[in-house]
């Protein structure tokens, strides 16, 4: 039987990063049957980059001056970020699971419309600004730097005269290859004033950007709308009650305009919302001290505050008459195309759903973007329960063989030096949408788990077929 190099080499390893004895204060002596693929190393609690502990995040974790809201507290306080610059974090692992999560999500939408995914160069030629006459209109906005040879870049904080150059590059397009579609999903970097609210509010973040180009201003409608009932379809799927409103254009310009908010006290955004008809704006694009609303004339309009997830814009031929993004249409003639460009903050999204979602106590994700998906909980060493422990690692077995789906989303707490009551006390701080405790029920002559749906609060005593059912009902993505 062929022998991985894993297996080779970890019994030569120290004890302490394989399976100590029963006085180590580090890991437990587990099984490695876990739900990873075979042949892979067991995925622990204790082995996870993120603190054992999670601990207070007080004034002394705060840049001077630095305002934090629940979302910055909650991932800092559970090492989901870690401040670096003003304004900019590092992303740990499991939230760089969670947005991989939610950028497959935003693919999908994005794909199911006839997206297609591309990735430009973050340094932006100023010429390019220039033509566009924003490298004056963004001001200090944009990071601006200088090669060796004297050269005048900034850093992309969109890229509207990229792409439509790119268009143009490729020569005079067919109205047959019409609407094109291009989008991607990277770092944008704004010179914010005053960066706060964590991944709310930073320098450097990363975002959904995607560019349409159509042959007709119906046609162009037409993308619009399309987009928009993507992002309404994508923000469902997150359980996450956006609203879509009318919007300013801003300095990006254009005819129209849409932003997606999530209502949140926290939101720097003011909305005024009609109660009468489905009429939704940002109260910079209303009269001010306006209260009746302009679509109905009967309803009146209720400030609230909320969250900007989600910009689309419609922008005409500003760009594609600039930079001549042109096409041939049906009578054989050269035209320029209509365009759309459509943002999403994909950081922002994670933030603003943890702020909504969570208590003040513990992390709440939604759950197709969750970082894992079920912890579980065995008994604590030497405790009266310790006799049970190898259901834990049938319970293991049972779901990597009978669940495929769920690879790579069961962690195991390992840290068994703990009781369960701090564990289960780390675990709801985190948010697994699932927690098993293997615990007194295990006892009982047909074994139970303690289940503890996290999203709901309910709790549930299964049995491992049970639980088995109940799991297979999670959807991951």
């Amino acid at each position: 039987m062929r022998v991985l190099l894993w297996q080779k080499i970890l019994p030569h390893l120290p004890r302490t990063l394989t399976t100590p004895c029963r006085g180590c204060a580090g890991h437990a002596p587990l099984s490695t049957h876990t739900d990873q693929k075979p042949g892979r190393p067991p995925l622990l609690v204790s082995r996870l980059f993120q603190p054992s502990n999670l601990r207070d995040v007080g004034q002394e974790g705060r840049a001077p001056g630095e305002t934090t809201c629940k979302s910055q507290r909650l991932m800092q306080q559970a090492g989901l970020i870690h401040p670096s610059n003003p304004g900019c974090y590092h992303y740990l692992p499991a939230t760089v699971r969670a947005m991989e999560k939610l950028v497959r999500l935003i693919d999908q939408e994005m794909q199911g419309i006839g997206g297609q995914k591309v990735d430009m160069p973050s340094l932006c030629s100023a010429e390019l600004w220039r033509r566009s006459e924003r490298w004056d209109l963004m001001g200090k906005e944009l990071f601006r730097l200088r090669d060796r040879h004297g050269g005048e870049y900034c850093l992309g904080p969109t890229h509207e005269e990229a792409v439509t150059e790119l268009l143009a590059s490729q020569g005079t397009l067919s109205y047959r290859q019409l609407p094109l579609l291009l989008y991607q999903v990277t770092r944008k970097f704004r010179d914010e004033p005053k960066p706060r609210f964590g991944l709310l509010r930073g320098r450097e973040f990363y975002m959904k950007d995607m560019y349409s180009f159509d042959a007709s201003e119906e046609a162009a409608y037409q993308t619009y709308e399309s987009v928009c009932q993507a992002y309404a379809r994508l923000f469902s799927r997150l359980g996450l009650p956006c609203v879509q409103v009318q919007a300013d254009t801003g300095n990006i310009g254009g005819k129209l305009s849409h932003e997606f908010q999530l209502p949140a006290e926290i939101g720097e955004d003011r909305l005024l919302v009609c109660g009468a008809c489905s009429f939704s704006a940002n109260v910079e694009t209303v009269a001010p001290d306006r209260t009746d609303c302009p679509q109905c004339q009967t309803g009146t309009l209720v400030e609230s505050k909320g969250i900007e997830v989600g910009h689309t814009f419609y922008l005409g031929t500003k760009y594609s008459r600039i930079f001549d993004a042109s096409f041939t249409n049906t009578q054989n003639k050269s035209a320029v195309t209509e365009m759309g460009c459509f943002g999403l903050g994909v950081t922002r999204i994670l933030a603003a759903a943890i702020e909504v979602m969570s208590t003040e106590e513990g992390i709440r994700w939604p759950g197709l973007i969750a970082p894992y998906q079920i912890c579980i909980l065995p008994p604590k060493r030497g405790s009266k329960m310790d006799s049970v422990t190898d259901l834990v690692d049938d319970l293991v077995q049972q779901l990597r063989e009978t669940l495929p789906s769920l690879r790579g989303e069961v962690v195991l707490d390992d840290r068994t030096q703990m009781t369960i009551g701090k564990r289960l006390k780390d675990a709801s701080r985190l948010g697994y949408p699932y927690v098993v405790v293997v615990g007194q029920s295990a006892l009982e002559e047909t074994p139970r788990y303690e289940v503890i749906c996290q999203q709901t609060g309910e709790k549930l005593y299964l049995s491992k077929d049970g639980l088995v059912d109940l799991l297979r009902a999670v959807e991951t993505v």
